[in-house]
């Protein structure tokens, strides 16, 4: 933990009094956004201190060219940045003709941030102490709209406490802006058109290079004593356009400037009609008014939480964390389109750049599975099967042939454009989280339906990469993966990663099974399958051999698969005998230093026996535990979930609930001292899992629904659902009993604790 100014709530995120130290954390803390657009918590007034300015479109990018120092073959032409759009929050406040910024003010009193997650909205209010004597009481809350998912509404209210005073408002659009992850710090937007319409300013802009085009919008009115103030003046230049409104203002009564803002998108209508179809956005959010889009916005977020909420009693800020995990997630991804994906940082930052990492298959499938419904699941892998033919491509590039597929470490639109070697092209094993995505998604939703459609295909070219990026050892008569990163990428370029082998052995056996089931039960869509890949059944019996001989590094002294050729060679101390002041070694260490460490970023020997755990013993599982984890630093914000879920399967809670802690408050806590930079999103799902999978003990086996609940020390009881097969089960575990209650429309038989238990739908039953 490396801060504690988070207020423990159970519904929301406080935060009380102003800190200029912890301005930009809590800008990431208290990010919002509805699937369609985000942004960082910056004020809408003027801050002359240190932020990050950040407002984000959903699939709206720019392709940074590389930046290197020495280009090698194979390299991406360009890094994907997930790009800082055009503000339309801002509003400069003067009172008696001084700016309000609470940089230069005098003080700041009564300084409260709430970010309300069951409702969706997000509230700072303060007393404002100005150079010129004035005391200012401001309270501003925004929303972006999930109805209306083009659509961000602003109500911002100033009150002279002991002075009446003059108070001008001035809303404004700006195009003029830059992202703070840039490689060479191009110019990203063009702007081609600025006008200002009455109350209304727009302004077209257009990505560099990508050529999105955009319109960011905005619609403001002020209202005192019940009467609205008309506006001033427009202006506008090359990049901003602005609206003014001045009105003199008695001390104790309140002036409100509501401003709707957003933008329309060339990805979702005609380039040439963004400026009208954000005119009919306007008007809607105009003639409903704040409080009518504030009252849909509760009903909007009343729905996701019916079906996503977690509640944990007894221990209120594990029942915070999990809250803002699912809360965040739901900002950033809601399924409804298929050409998007969740990036590593949602809309609260920019680092890593990319739609989407293998952190989406991995991680994020199993929570849109269980808490959406299979639409949205398939959503997400449509996505990877729409990028099937630049996954080739990108083989293709480094020497592959035959249509094997490589899926990117990093993409926006298929085409790999991730530029640090040692994970682009040796960080391979993220192909077969897909195929195990296809996998988890049939065996959790009963669907197959996808595989004949779409899947094999995916399946098959992920086969053949692997059965490609083999080679024959005549020393060990096996079959060997030469130069890899694994999960830990705190080892590069490393031979005989175990995860990576066995990845790559599962993915050619299941990639022959769904073929051999496809021909046989599906021939029509053989057919076509085989004429478009030209696949054969020496081809499969090749993948069949290749498989069976692939070698794992095990040793015999410790009885477990060793995470690479090399691992034993390493000087072995752990991580409980490393100074605390070295940690993280992220942060502390030289590249080289932590590359010839035994240390573990994050669970890649543990990571199989996460995907795989059915194909081990529980004894098995407890060996390679109690060797891998005490080198592992969790410095992945992918870590501790894994951790989390393996130690419950142990028995040992106060270990999972240690690690839950954790994950579901990484950000909040700030452990890896880095939420300034944004939100750790798709960890968040993992968060999700550490409750479901570990203390719940959910499976899939046999096509059966199983659980072994436990229940941490720490906590009075926990409930959660589970959407399985378009049936609702309701799970409640106290520490005196579990719960299983049924909605749907037949009897579902699940197991528990190993025994057979069938519900029936309206009823609860003791397991």
């Amino acid at each position: 933990m490396n801060q504690d100014y988070i207020k423990a709530d159970a519904w929301s995120i406080v935060e009380e009094g102003f800190d200029k130290e912890r301005v930009k954390s809590s800008e990431s803390l208290f990010s919002i956004g509805n699937g369609a657009m985000g942004q960082r918590a910056n004020f809408e007034e003027n801050y002359s201190g240190e932020t990050f300015q950040g407002s984000y479109i959903a699939g709206v990018y720019y392709p940074d060219k590389t930046r290197v120092g020495w280009w090698k073959n194979g390299y991406p032409e360009y890094f994907a940045k997930v790009l800082n759009a055009p503000n339309w929050i801002g509003i400069d406040v003067f009172v008696n003709g001084d700016p309000l910024d609470l940089d230069t003010c005098k003080a700041v009193k009564d300084f409260k941030r709430e970010l309300n997650m069951r409702e969706g909205w997000y509230q700072r209010s303060f007393v404002a102490q100005m150079a010129n004597g004035i005391e200012l009481q401001v309270k501003a809350t925004r929303f972006l709209s999930l109805d209306l998912d083009e659509l961000g509404v602003i109500a911002y209210e100033v009150t002279p406490i002991n002075l009446d005073c003059q108070i001008k408002f001035v809303p404004y659009l700006d195009s003029g802006i830059t992202n703070e992850d840039s490689n060479w710090d191009d110019k990203f937007w063009n702007t081609t058109k600025v006008d200002v319409m009455g109350n209304q300013a727009f302004i077209d802009a257009h990505t560099m290079k990508t050529n999105f085009a955009t319109c960011t919008f905005m619609e403001a009115q002020v209202a005192y004593n019940g009467n609205s103030v008309s506006s001033n003046t427009g202006t506008r230049n090359e990049t901003y356009a602005s609206i003014e409104f001045e009105q003199e203002v008695a001390k104790g009564e309140k002036i409100t400037l509501t401003k709707l803002g957003g933008y329309t998108v060339s990805r979702n209508h005609d380039k040439t009609q963004l400026v009208n179809v954000a005119k009919k956005v306007l008007k809607q959010g105009s003639e409903l008014g704040f409080e009518a889009l504030l009252a849909k916005q509760e009903e909007a977020w009343a729905k996701i939480w019916e079906m996503s909420d977690i509640t944990i009693e007894g221990d209120i800020k594990a029942q915070q964390g999990i809250r803002f995990n699912i809360f965040q997630l739901n900002q950033t991804y809601l399924g409804k389109d298929s050409r998007l994906n969740i990036g590593p940082k949602g809309f609260t930052g920019e680092k890593y750049g990319g739609s989407t990492y293998w952190d989406t298959e991995a991680y994020c499938l199993p929570f849109y599975m269980a808490t959406k419904n299979q639409k949205v699941a398939w959503s997400l892998l449509e996505y990877r099967y729409n990028h099937l033919e630049k996954a080739i491509e990108n083989a293709e590039k480094l020497g592959f042939t035959n249509g094997a597929a490589l899926y990117p470490m990093v993409t926006m639109n298929g085409e790999e454009c991730h530029n640090e070697w040692e994970i682009t092209f040796e960080e391979i094993h993220r192909n077969g989280a897909i195929s195990f995505a296809i996998f988890n998604y049939h065996r959790f939703t009963g669907d197959y339906s996808y595989i004949p459609k779409m899947g094999l295909e995916v399946l098959i070219g992920i086969a053949r990469f692997w059965h490609q990026r083999v080679n024959f050892s005549e020393d060990k008569q096996r079959y060997v993966m030469l130069g890899v990163t694994g999960p830990n990428e705190y080892e590069n370029n490393v031979n005989n990663n175990w995860y990576t082998n066995y990845l790559a052995k599962w993915c050619m056996e299941y990639a022959l099974e769904q073929v051999r089931i496809v021909e046989k039960e599906y021939p029509q869509d053989f057919e076509r399958i085989q004429a478009k890949t030209k696949i054969t059944s020496e081809e499969t019996s090749d993948w069949a051999r290749v498989a069976d001989q692939m070698y794992f590094p095990f040793s015999e002294k410790h009885q477990v698969f060793l995470q690479q050729d090399g691992f034993l060679d390493k000087d072995l101390v752990q991580v409980s005998d490393l100074d605390k002041s070295e940690r993280p070694i992220n942060q502390k260490w030289s590249w080289d230093r932590i590359l010839r460490s035994p240390y573990i970023k994050q669970a890649d020997v543990l990571q199989g026996f996460y995907f795989f755990e059915d194909h081990f013993s529980q004894d098995a599982l407890e060996k390679h535990f109690d060797f891998y984890e005490p080198f592992t630093v969790h410095e992945s914000s992918l870590s501790p979930c894994v951790h989390s879920i393996q130690a419950a399967k142990l028995g040992r809670m106060e270990q999972a609930y240690t690690f839950y802690l954790r994950t579901s408050r990484l950000d909040l806590d700030d452990y890896n001292k880095e939420v300034e930079e944004g939100l750790h999103i798709t960890s968040m799902a993992g968060t999700w899992m550490s409750i479901v999978e570990g203390f719940g003990g959910m499976r899939v086996t046999d096509g059966q629904l199983s659980f072994s609940p436990q229940i941490p020390e720490q906590w009075d009881s926990y409930a959660f659902k589970i959407n399985y097969r378009n049936q609702i089960v309701t799970v409640s575990v106290s520490k005196k009993s579990s719960v299983f209650e049924l909605t749907g429309e037949a009897n579902l038989t699940i197991q528990v604790n190993g025994k057979s238990v069938t519900l029936v739908p309206g009823e609860k039953i003791e397991g």
